[in-house]
């Protein structure tokens, strides 16, 4: 290694540690306020709080990272162009191409160093953070539930609690409860309490509560819109009511059955993802082949019914007439159409609901792999947007010429925005079914990568970010120079005959 790579790489390095330090300490604090709620006011030790951000910090590697190498490559290069460090380095010989040799070299370890982190620490850190949460929740259950605001727990129920006591704030009073029939349905059901206690038993996975002295308020829904209109519900009191509440649910997350909580698709390796991937595949085939067999045995009741129908054997068939019919019911008796129709309908309206109860529950299978896809692709995306965003960030600050923290900060900015906004959008489209989960992970990837190539030719040949569209644009200006001119034509001879 020559003096100038051992100054390139040294002034890179720099930079990049740097910048990696400072993202990294603000994108830990901005996650962390996502669980300020947890946190804050709890009686929590200091060796607890400092495991709940170390097992969180390494989450945010995959963000960090990639945003650091663009933001350090665009100050590196902008810096030596602005300085005329490169315009040195070419008279001397060397050029830009040269001079990228050993910083893409460094950028490979970068994305090695970054695929094995999120292959091996975060899936681990991923489930040591997780099962921390649902320990805390399991000493001090009060933290489920907040004072004075309605908290979500699960998909269907909210909870408010006017005020806590106790030593582990287990101890409730003035409690509400709101229910709903579905995810995205209206409220069913209104529980009001006075009191209430919260246990939990560290050998399970759930955290019970205990309401003492309340109401039960639960809306019925009539067939006849008339009644409808009248609001009925029906109205119970209680001196003692126990709901379980699923920690795994608080968590985002499933558990085993063994107490400890595990989640796939941000928990495993690679190998464990694929290893679970084709046993869900099977699963899913067979569940295929299952539901299409269920679907023909109901079409064999068509033939039931009519040996229901005709309990006398059948007799031979005697042709006695030669005309075709486009009527099928014509074949059959008179008395034998009528329970031919019914057993129709009946199968039919059976299939159909049948159909639509297989269809959901194969669409809702096919996102649970979808989802593990995802996060396979996802290691992998790891490590190749280290080297896109040094391809763009290199190039750009050779041709940008600005070093520091202003204009290279915007740049990166921009740049991370669209990367990151284009592989959340794809994997919520993956997730969805909508799209191939890789395509769905790569969409920013596939968005940057031809900007990347584009940037790196332009700087290695000294081209700039001007871009000579006149092959595009004098076409099209000739075009409408002709169509202007033909009509001055028309309308001078117009003019001329007048």
């Amino acid at each position: 290694m020559k003096i100038i790579d051992k100054y390139l790489l040294k002034s890179f390095l720099i930079t990049f540690t740097t910048v990696f330090v400072i993202l990294f300490f603000i994108f830990v604090l901005q996650s962390i306020w996502l669980f300020i709620a947890e946190l804050a006011g709890k009686d929590l030790d200091f060796v607890t709080i400092f495991k709940f951000i170390f097992y969180y910090s390494p989450i945010m590697v995959p963000l960090v990272l990639p945003l650091s190498i663009l933001l350090a490559s665009i100050m590196t290069f902008g810096s030596f162009a602005e300085n005329y460090e490169f315009a040195a380095m070419k008279s001397g010989g060397i050029s830009l191409k040269r001079a990228m040799k050993f910083l893409v070299i460094c950028t490979f370890g970068f994305s090695a160093v970054a695929f094995l982190f999120a292959n091996n620490i975060i899936p681990e850190a991923q489930y040591r953070f997780v099962n921390l949460r649902k320990s805390i929740l399991q000493t001090k259950p009060a933290m489920a539930i907040g004072e004075g605001q309605f908290n979500k727990i699960g998909a269907t129920t909210t909870i408010k609690v006017d005020k806590k006591s106790g030593d582990n704030g287990e101890f409730l009073e003035g409690i509400t409860m709101h229910m709903k029939k579905g995810e995205f349905g209206p409220i069913s059901t209104v529980i009001k309490a006075k009191k209430g206690v919260l246990k939990s038993e560290e050998t399970t996975n759930l955290l019970q509560l205990d309401l003492l002295d309340g109401n039960y308020y639960e809306d019925i829904q009539p067939q006849k819109m008339e009644e409808r209109a009248k609001l009925p519900f029906a109205k119970s009191s209680f001196k003692k009511y126990t709901i379980n509440i699923d920690l795994a649910k608080l968590n985002g997350t499933s558990d085993d059955g063994g107490g400890e909580i595990i989640n796939a698709f941000n928990m495993l390796t690679m190998g464990e993802l694929k290893y679970t991937i084709d046993s869900l595949k099977l699963n899913y085939n067979k569940d295929v082949v299952s539901y299409s067999e269920n679907i023909d045995k109901t079409s064999q009741s068509l033939t039931d019914a009519l040996q229901v129908a005709s309990p006398t054997p059948t007799p031979k068939v005697v042709q006695t007439n030669t005309k075709s019919t486009t009527n099928l019911l014509d074949l059959f008796p008179t008395e034998k159409q009528t329970v031919l129709i019914d057993v129709a309908k009946s199968n039919i309206s059976n299939t159909i609901f049948s159909l639509d109860n297989y269809n959901t529950d194969l669409e809702m299978k096919k996102k649970y792999i979808n989802d593990f896809w995802i996060a396979y692709y996802d290691k992998i995306l790891v490590a190749y947007s280290c080297l896109l965003m040094f391809f763009i960030g290199a190039p750009l600050g050779a041709i940008i010429r600005k070093g520091g923290l202003g204009l290279p900060i915007v740049f990166a900015v921009l740049i991370f925005i669209v990367f990151n906004f284009a592989n959340t959008f794809g994997k919520k489209l993956a997730g969805q079914d909508a799209m191939h989960p890789f395509l769905g992970v790569a969409a920013g990837a596939l968005i940057l990568t031809p900007f990347a190539i584009l940037l790196t030719y332009r700087a290695t040949n000294d081209m700039g970010l001007t871009i000579d569209l006149d092959w595009l644009i004098n076409p099209i200006k000739n075009i409408f120079t002709k169509l202007t001119n033909n009509k001055q034509q028309s309308s001078n001879t117009q003019t001329n005959e007048q």
